[in-house]
């Protein structure tokens, strides 16, 4: 199991606690007095959750513990609650070029532009993303709508014409879904 990175901030009395279990727990375990200790720890972490007694608007991944007292076992199924997350949302999240997709909500964006897509549309445009080739309509028949290779229907490209503008009309980008010769194809 992967080892959460904790980081107590401006509260040294829960940084104790949590030391002196710290064998106990699948915590790595750090403390930050202020703001500069802070950004150098949070640099280095990809995966971490910051933990203080108060809220402190401009710190991400930032957990509140304001309710005392509480018992161990609560505190660290809080802490794994949150840092789970925090996982969640980071693995919802697909960047693609320019464009950002949320897997959680179906949105297409890009600064403050934003698009709602359907389920089909968000995993059309994954799985032409995921491969470096171009991509045939059989075989986006069968690995996006699983439907056998050898029925007649024009879905596809139906689907990705209308996609295409959509993304056009809200993004004015044309190129996002290229034609090729041998399929569709995002570069």
């Amino acid at each position: 199991m992967n080892t959460s990175n904790l980081i107590i901030y401006k509260f040294s009395e829960l940084y104790h606690i949590i030391e002196e279990l710290s064998l106990d727990l699948n915590f790595k375990i750090s403390f930050a007095n202020n703001e500069n200790s802070l950004n150098e720890k949070v640099k280095k972490l990809n995966n971490y959750l910051v933990v203080s007694n108060k809220k402190y608007p401009e710190i991400i991944n930032l957990f509140v513990l304001d309710n005392f007292p509480i018992k161990i076992f609560r505190l660290v199924e809080k802490l794994n609650i949150e840092l789970l997350k925090i996982q969640f949302n980071s693995q919802s999240k697909v960047k693609i070029n320019d464009y950002m997709i949320d897997l959680n909500s179906r949105e297409m964006f890009i600064n403050k532009n934003n698009l709602k897509l359907t389920e089909k549309e968000v995993n059309t445009i994954i799985y032409l993303f995921r491969s470096n080739r171009p991509v045939g309509i059989n075989e986006l028949q069968e690995k996006v709508w699983s439907y056998k290779t050898n029925i007649e229907t024009h879905t596809v490209e139906t689907h990705i014409y209308r996609l295409r503008k959509k993304i056009l009309k809200i993004f004015n980008d044309n190129e996002f879904i290229i034609s090729e010769k041998n399929g569709y194809q995002i570069k």
